[in-house]
């Protein structure tokens, strides 16, 4: 790939040197007028359309090699951290000089106190506390990257004030509000139950524990080579007591570690990479495949064109996207433009509202925006419902209400009743099986995964 690059440039400077000659020529006919020469490179040589679509190819198939592995890859963060954390936490429970054992692995802790690390059993020496904090800010790093298709710049720029909530009730979503940074424009995106679970660890962690607060930190922007005034930013760390943010390189460094606990590989065998660009084209292509429109799924990601917007999406075939772009063309005049312009602010609170009205009695519910709701409100038997676990003891209720209903109707002889009886009945110890399983009453053994070699 270098290689093409440079012979590139040298076409480029070949070229360059015959139009300068063709011009000193015509200002100096005797001294360059017998070197002057047609030049022998075409201007197809030398044109970037080609480089241009073998870069958009190549992007294309890397989002598509890793969609499908997208979810793989988030459960190895988890397992990853949660593997650090349980050797972290059974180092820290033994004094110094101790023995301990996890997972079956035999280590010593070292005599020093201060120091959070032990010994193998082939003597060498594990930073226990430096893994299970690269672990921890590499799976947020994933899980931050993912729900909300940002910047790394973006990312590394979040602070504490920046979580904000919905304008309208103030109290139901919560916003995210993203500084400006390769558009120079700030936008707000909306904050998933997900994402707000891993907002909140992040503050856990870096709060101050005799405070509360998170304390403010002054970061350098190298790309506008200036202080920001200081903020509780998020993504921080503590290098030898000094606190300071986050860089890139130790985000990719991490998402490093990570591959190499899971050992994924594409098809060629190589490691299948994931840097932190690649989370915002998946985000943007899961997007707009979920039926996301075009123009919204623009402004979240802070795109000032939509052609931006439509290059990250990695769906169809370069061919198919032309077709399709052809078709829209051609239908101008009957199909308006709206399509393809800023969404108003009308359109910004319908597509807000609906995450208000998806609050139901005994959770919420998860249906797409711009889907109507497929079991006409009988959500008991939607799979879109998720069940909170405060309303477990109500969905007891209606379960039990269920059975006395059905054993009436079996006595009444209501046959037309039962099935539908029945069915509600299904739906409602579904629920109430969903809430046990995710939110067990005392602590479960998950055990650790097991790594694979390549």
């Amino acid at each position: 790939m270098a290689s093409g690059r440079r012979d590139d440039q040298l076409l480029v400077a070949v070229q360059a040197l015959y139009l300068d000659i063709a011009r000193w020529a015509a200002e100096e006919p005797a001294r360059w007028g017998p070197w002057a020469a047609p030049r022998p490179i075409k201007e197809a040589e030398v044109s970037n359309r080609k480089r241009v679509k073998r870069r958009k190819a190549r992007m294309y198939r890397r989002t598509r090699e890793r969609l499908p592995v997208l979810e793989t890859f988030v459960r190895a963060a988890a397992d990853h951290h949660g593997q650090q954390s349980a050797r972290f936490q059974a180092l820290l429970a033994v004094p110094p000089g101790a023995t301990f054992t996890v997972s079956d692995a035999v280590f010593v802790r070292t005599k020093n106190a201060t120091t959070a690390a032990a010994r193998d059993e082939q003597g060498t020496l594990r930073h226990f506390g430096q893994a299970e904090h690269r672990a921890f800010w590499a799976w947020a790093a994933v899980e931050f990257l993912r729900h909300t298709g940002a910047r790394i710049e973006e990312m590394l720029e979040i602070s504490h004030h920046a979580m904000n909530r919905l304008p309208t009730t103030g109290e139901i979503v919560p916003l995210l509000q993203i500084a400006p940074s390769k558009t120079d424009q700030e936008r707000v995106v909306l904050v998933s139950p997900e994402l707000a679970d891993v907002q909140a660890t992040i503050v856990r962690r870096v709060r101050d524990p005799r405070t509360g607060a998170i304390p403010l930190l002054s970061a350098y922007d190298y790309e506008e080579r200036v202080w920001n005034p200081p903020s509780p930013l998020l993504f921080r760390w503590d290098r030898g007591g000094e606190r300071s943010r986050m860089s890139g390189e130790f985000i990719r460094s991490a998402l490093g570690e990570i591959l190499a606990f899971i050992g994924l590989t594409d098809f060629t065998g190589q490691p299948l990479v994931f840097a932190p660009h690649d989370f915002r084209r998946l985000f943007i292509t899961d997007a707009i495949r979920s039926g996301l429109p075009p123009h919204i799924a623009q402004v979240i990601a802070g795109h000032a064109n939509i052609n931006t917007t439509m290059g990250y999406n990695a769906i169809y075939p370069d061919e198919t996207i032309e077709a399709h772009r052809a078709f829209i063309a051609r239908r101008r005049s009957p199909r308006p433009a709206e399509e393809y312009r800023t969404p108003t602010d009308a359109e910004w609170e319908d597509f807000l509202g609906h995450f208000e009205r998806r609050k139901l009695s005994v959770g919420t519910c998860a249906r797409a925006y711009g889907t109507a709701c497929v079991h006409e409100h009988a959500c008991v038997r939607c799979s879109f419902l998720r069940p909170d676990p405060a309303q477990r003891g109500r969905l007891v209720e209606l379960r039990d209400n269920l059975v006395d209903r059905i054993t009436e109707a079996e006595g009444e002889g209501w046959l037309g009743e039962i099935e539908g009886f029945r069915v509600s009945l299904a739906g409602a110890q579904s629920k109430i099986i969903q809430i046990d399983t995710s939110s067990p009453s005392g602590p479960v053994n998950l055990g650790l995964p097991q790594r694979k070699h390549p």
